[in-house]
């Protein structure tokens, strides 16, 4: 097997990414195809973290905008994240990949709350740890709780998986066929040029602890293992 150049990961996936080509909600053969990225990046010997959304159920700030509290808002959101990581477990596991869920907010009858050295015991012995509930709290993204979790766990790189997107561009290339996508990046660059790569709180976490970023589509069916092994792929931000 060849040499992975990080040792240690996080994934963030969106809850986008699980929906498939449905409107919403998750979709069967797409948390298969995700689970096995997974897969791939502990064959290589990876520790492996992951953070997942909840927008594919619930959006927060949508429901903010139409009238409903904010914070009510957000603590539904973090129980959509907790439904998308169970299922992403029991995919894991149907594969053989010894998962454990981990949430922000208590939930004892599904998951474990996190407690740092129990996740870093999980991630020693070769379990795939996945976050759930993002940071615990409102006014908080789950791009936030990646980042935080990356720089807890001691992540040599953050993940960051794009639902059709294969990188960072200067703009939307979904709407404009002239985007230019940039191989590497500053973490100020990324600030400065305002790409909406993650939440700024997120990327300055990341730059604040030099936890590296690689910005990648998801649909691509090796693209979590190239980016573990050092390969080019998607955008880079360090």
């Amino acid at each position: 097997m060849p040499e992975p150049r990080y040792k240690r990961a996080v994934l963030k996936l969106s809850g986008e990414a699980l929906k498939g080509e449905g409107g919403s909600g998750i979709d069967l053969t797409t948390l298969r195809f995700v689970a096995n990225h997974v897969k791939q990046a502990r064959d290589l010997g990876v520790e492996m973290g992951v953070v997942v959304g909840g927008g594919n159920i619930w959006r927060g700030a949508e429901a903010a905008k139409l009238g409903m509290d904010r914070t009510t808002a957000d603590y539904a959101g973090m129980l959509a994240t907790v439904i998308n990581a169970l299922a992403l477990q029991d995919a894991l596991e149907k594969i053989g990949v010894v998962t454990r869920t981990q949430t922000a907010i208590p939930i004892d009858a599904v998951a474990e709350p996190f407690i740092y050295r129990r996740a870093m015991r999980h991630l020693e012995v070769g379990r795939v740890l996945i976050f759930a509930s993002g940071t615990g709290n409102p006014y908080m993204t789950t791009d936030t709780a990646a980042a935080l979790r990356a720089t807890e766990i001691g992540a040599n790189v953050l993940l960051m998986a794009k639902n059709g997107v294969d990188g960072v561009y200067d703009s939307d290339p979904r709407k404009n066929p002239g985007a230019k996508k940039f191989a590497k990046l500053s973490y100020l660059e990324a600030l400065n040029l305002r790409l909406q790569v993650m939440d700024s709180t997120a990327l300055s976490m990341c730059m604040d602890n030099r936890v590296p970023i690689v910005v990648f589509d998801i649909q691509d069916p090796t693209g979590v293992q190239r980016a573990l092994l050092g390969e080019s792929v998607g955008t880079v931000i360090s």
